[in-house]
């Protein structure tokens, strides 16, 4: 067993094209299915703290609910800005974590 992971949660807690939010040490993180695929990144938006578990996710393209901040599930990449800088036009990539399966548990790299 790798202690450097931690089980987040259970596959069946996450289906295809749905996506929860997690407590990894301290860390809001979000765990996304994108058939059958898990991956990990940040969950609060980086443009301005939107929390991206109650956004959409279509693909593996998941929208802040606030502001409409697009970003990439894969990879944490941004795809698409915000519709409104509201003074804060700046916007990043949303950190990325190494996810395993494990039997039915969901495992997070520490």
């Amino acid at each position: 067993m790798d202690l450097d992971y931690v089980r987040v949660a259970r596959k069946s807690d996450i289906a295809i094209g749905t996506m929860k939010k997690v407590t990894l040490n301290d860390k809001q993180i979000l765990i996304a299915n994108v058939n059958g695929n898990y991956y990990a990144i940040g969950s609060e938006c980086t443009h301005y703290g939107g929390d991206l578990s109650q956004g959409t996710l279509k693909g593996n393209i998941v929208t802040c609910p606030n502001h409409k901040s697009k970003f990439d599930v894969t990879t944490g990449k941004v795809v698409s800005p915000p519709t409104e800088a509201l003074g804060h036009p700046d916007i990043d990539d949303e950190p990325q974590y190494s996810i395993k399966v494990e039997n039915e548990n969901i495992m997070a790299k520490l």
